[in-house]
């Protein structure tokens, strides 16, 4: 009976401690002006300024004012139209049905919480989803783009209210 009590305390013991050792933290994201870039023999740094990358606009000109009181939110970990949030969508559909040639961008945002990658597959989920319920209301896919910026603009260490305003998707009208 002592020799099973012991075997029993040693494999929880080690339990714990490989359960412990797998938990970590989030790591540091990387400072994108240091990003690696391969020039010539050996990699350098590269700088963002002055490229472009800056704005992360990827198809120029887009007017993100007209549509500003059209951002759609959604609950934590979730892709889905929200109930609630469907009356904006249907804003947007009603002025691309009355403007046939206009072009939107749909860009999905996360909060800080999960892995980059994670975040950026999550925000190119919402920005679809969006672009599906667009769909359904009769707008054609062709006029729609969609980026997703993952938790690139997300405030780290965010309250929960932060947070509620992080998971959206822009509407931007293309010029």
């Amino acid at each position: 009976m002592n020799i099973f009590l012991r075997f029993t305390s040693i494999a929880v013991a080690s339990v714990a401690v490989l359960f412990a050792a797998g938990c970590s933290k989030k790591p540091q994201r990387p400072n994108p002006g240091m990003t690696i870039g391969i020039g010539g023999a050996e990699l350098q740094p590269v700088g963002i300024e002055g490229s472009g990358l800056e704005t992360r606009d990827p198809l120029g000109n887009v007017d993100r004012t007209i549509f500003a009181a059209n951002t759609v939110y959604f609950d934590y970990d979730s892709a889905a139209v929200k109930q609630a949030e469907r009356a904006k969508v249907q804003q947007v559909a009603d002025y691309l049905k009355s403007n046939p040639g206009s072009r939107i961008l749909l860009e999905g945002h996360c909060d800080w919480r999960g892995t980059t990658e994670y975040n950026m597959g999550l925000g190119d989920r919402r920005a679809n989803a969006v672009k599906s319920y667009l769909g359904t209301l009769g707008i054609d896919a062709s006029r729609i783009e969609t980026v997703s910026k993952g938790d690139l603009d997300a405030k780290e260490g965010a309250s929960d209210a932060e947070m509620k305003m992080d998971r959206r998707v822009d509407v931007g009208l293309i010029r």
